[in-house]
């Protein structure tokens, strides 16, 4: 992704991003081989790190997608390389862990189920997914700008179960969070970024009103979903 604002990863969080953190558990962080789809700049990245991890890998599909990363974070543990959420590069069961956060709502429309296969194919038996997508309801379609425009997509409950079941993952823990702050948000980056060239207007208010909301456990923006995987 481009940086056009020029951005560095920080594991300074608010919203959104914060609570994908506290979501992971820490038995699912620490001593562990973690794989992030989709890293973007690394914040993740630096969050496991200092929580234990063993190694973080993050992959993202082009070199200058990794361009902030891998120029901001030195970490032997920690590496960055080019792959497709629907092709991974790694062998099997190589994961203990895997994160996508607001991922496969981005990748070629009906190849879910292939994204869902190769996360399967590289976890250890026993092992766990995390991931969260923006949530398929009324409210949250309308008012989110890119689903009207460029078709992004939302997700039901029902369809991820789907994907999930037919690849060998049951889900062990779901969660709808993300409510008005969250679309304000949303929207404040959107106009903030790429139509001014700046960081978002009003962003100490908006984050501190984001980490209430997220901290209630209770919305309607995003799905926040813990798959564990249960058969080869």
């Amino acid at each position: 992704m481009k940086n056009i604002i020029g951005e560095k990863p920080t594991d300074v969080l608010h919203g959104r991003t914060l609570y994908c953190t506290r979501f992971v558990t820490d038995d699912d962080i620490q001593n562990k081989q973690i794989l992030d789809i989709g890293c973007g700049y690394g914040w993740l990245e630096l969050n496991l790190f200092k929580r234990g991890a063993e190694h973080v890998t993050g992959i993202e599909i082009s070199d200058m997608d990794l361009e902030t990363a891998r120029k901001h974070i030195n970490c032997p543990t920690i590496d960055f390389q080019c792959g497709s959420a629907i092709d991974l590069p790694f062998e099997q069961n190589r994961f203990d862990t895997v994160v996508s956060w607001e991922v496969i709502e981005h990748i070629p429309r009906n190849t879910e189920q292939m994204m869902f296969h190769e996360v399967c194919r590289v976890l250890k038996m026993g092992g766990c997914f995390y991931m969260s997508t923006p949530y398929n309801c009324f409210t949250s379609n309308i008012l989110d700008p890119a689903w009207w425009l460029i078709g992004h997509r939302h997700y039901s409950i029902k369809k991820l179960e789907v994907l999930a079941s037919a690849s060998g993952l049951t889900i062990e823990k779901l969660v709808l969070n993300g409510r008005w702050w969250e679309i304000i948000a949303t929207n404040n980056l959107y106009i903030s970024k790429w139509i001014f060239r700046r960081k978002p207007f009003l962003k100490q208010l908006i984050d501190r009103r984001q980490d209430a909301e997220y901290a209630a456990e209770d919305g309607f923006t995003n799905i926040f979903v813990k798959f564990r995987k249960h058969k080869q």
